[in-house]
């Protein structure tokens, strides 16, 4: 497969409103693992799209060498399917059945070519991935989410494709079944291009494509050293930003002097030529030259400052636009050990059948703890938030909260009124702070001017997060407990970082369901708990 590549020339690609995504795009990929990145919105779905040939390009071309597997991020799957109808494999299975059968009808050999082996290569591939458990005549109905994007995976890598495309693999998928995605791609040996916001899976690249309007950047090493190249960039594009700005300060300090110099000699020529008595016809040319000779001396300190304009400008542009939430929560705070919820022996039931084994599950939250939760997908971690927060109501068990508030972040991130924009929805969290407060604080939580005007439902994923964010950290009473279930999902790495500074300043308890290894050491979580075959098990962090 070491042939297999994609090439763009000249791609450009606009939506039908005429919003330009793409334009004059060249970039060459080659075998190996390469991570995609860049803000949500930039159009990495949409180029993956494009690649896979699922869109047009409005100009130029791009090229595939080899077969190409694509794994968007919504799969396009009806719960009537099965598994084999997902994997690909169903007509082949049939005409073997047939064959076995003693029916030899020849489009039956057609239909199976090479693929004799297909039942096992199937069950192989299902089992590397822990879904070995799986009919293939089962249904998706009853499947969870992140059993469907394993799934499609596997259909993927059935294929035997050449060039690899994958757009947020990891979404909804358990820590579990996410380190067994990692080692499905460290075999794979072909081109693999993949769209991710989960950093431990960036960390296992080869390389990394920073993708923009204009350009697609690519960068040798994994995510870290992604991250150590644009830091030491940035520091280079400030220092040039700071020696550009003393230039254009020096260039202009030495035009005004030039300008008082001049005015100078213009005045003392004067009083000269007036005192020397010489005729007014040769004073008046005296007087030409020198203002020509001015003129252009001013012109050519004009130039410099203009010049000196330009660089800083360059050099401005060249700084990286990465904004961090910079809070005080302070009025968050929860004083050491202070009980904000005692559950005892809590069940709830599903069908009629307990979720939770045995007596049910305790548990026991104090302020300021930070708890990560972790579990397999189905287990039950949506649930025991519900809980919490007093969303449902146990069929079992005894439930104590303190009087603080609590406050709840869905994956959903539905909190806000969409149709409000962020200022009025601020004011409807907070109604006791004066104006003036209020739009700081917005400020600060990165929406200044007219983007506190917005309307919620114009916001991207990671505006909205900042916005729900702001509302819910600074409302009043400000919350004692905070409740995240997977909040990273979605969200574009400089989103994730804002969450992490939001967090870092929150002073009260919080609770958070993720499976991002890396964003939980980055918001200091001191205390895992994970849900197994109903039970909460209390641990250290998971290791990877």
């Amino acid at each position: 497969m070491s042939f297999a590549s994609i090439v763009a020339s000249q791609l450009s690609f606009a939506w039908p409103d005429d919003t330009p995504v793409f334009q004059n795009l060249s970039f060459t990929v080659g075998p190996g693992r390469t991570g995609l990145v860049a803000p949500n919105g930039s159009g990495k779905s949409t180029l993956l799209k494009l690649i896979a040939g699922q869109l047009r390009p409005a100009a130029g071309s791009v090229t595939v060498t080899g077969t190409a597997g694509y794994l968007p991020q919504d799969l396009p799957l009806t719960a009537d399917l099965t598994v084999a109808e997902v994997l690909g494999v169903a007509e082949v299975i049939r005409a073997i059945d047939a064959v076995e059968a003693g029916d030899v009808a020849e489009e039956h050999f057609t239909t199976i070519g090479d693929d004799w082996d297909i039942e096992e290569r199937c069950r192989a591939q299902l089992e590397r991935l822990g879904l070995g458990a799986l009919r293939l005549d089962r249904g998706l109905a009853a499947l969870s989410g992140g059993q469907i994007v394993q799934l499609g995976l596997a259909a993927q890598l059935l294929k035997r494709p050449d060039v690899l495309l994958l757009d947020e693999p990891t979404n909804n998928l358990d820590l579990g079944a996410r380190h067994r995605l990692y080692d499905a791609l460290e075999d794979f040996g072909g081109c693999l291009l993949l769209v991710s916001h989960d950093r431990a899976l960036l960390d296992r690249m080869d390389r990394i494509a920073e993708l923009d309007s204009h350009e697609l950047r690519l960068y040798g090493g994994d995510f870290t050293a992604y991250e150590q190249a644009v830091q030491a960039e940035r520091e280079v594009a400030e220092k040039n930003v700071r020696n550009a700005e003393q230039e254009l300060k020096r260039e202009k300090r030495e035009m005004q002097q030039a300008r008082e110099r001049a005015e100078r000699r213009a005045g003392n020529a004067a009083r000269n030529l007036k005192s020397a008595g010489l005729p007014r016809i040769f004073a008046g040319n005296m007087k030409r030259g020198a203002q020509e000779s001015a003129g252009r001396a001013g012109q050519m300190h004009a130039a410099r400052v203009d010049e000196a304009k330009a660089r800083l400008d360059e050099a401005g542009r060249a700084v990286r636009d990465e904004q961090r939430l910079t809070l005080d929560l302070s009025g968050t705070k929860v004083p050491n050990g202070r009980d904000l919820f005692i559950g005892e022996h809590l069940q709830v039931l599903r069908g009629g059948a307990p979720l939770f084994a045995g007596g049910g599950v305790d548990l026991t939250v104090r302020g300021p703890e930070r708890i990560a939760l972790s579990g397999a997908n189905g287990a039950g971690k949506t649930t025991l938030l519900r809980l919490l927060v007093g969303d449902l109501t146990p069929d079992g068990g005894q439930v104590k909260r303190a009087d603080g508030r609590v406050a709840h972040l869905s994956q959903r991130l539905d909190l806000l009124d969409p149709d409000r924009t962020v200022a009025e929805n601020f004011a409807a969290a907070a109604p006791e702070r004066p104006e003036a407060e209020r739009m700081n604080l917005l400020a600060r939580f990165l929406f200044r001017g007219a983007r506190a005007h917005l309307p919620v439902r114009a916001l991207s994923g990671g505006e909205r997060l900042r916005a729900t964010l702001a509302c819910v950290l600074c409302a009043e009473p400000a919350p004692q407990l905070l409740l995240l279930d997977e909040p990273t999902n979605n969200l574009d790495l400089v989103s994730v970082g804002q969450l992490e500074g939001a967090l870092n300043s929150y002073q009260g308890a919080f609770l958070v369901v993720s499976h991002d290894e890396r964003f939980l050491a980055g918001i200091g979580v001191d205390r895992w708990l994970r849900l197994a075959d109903g039970e909460l098990v209390e641990g250290g962090a998971p290791s990877a």
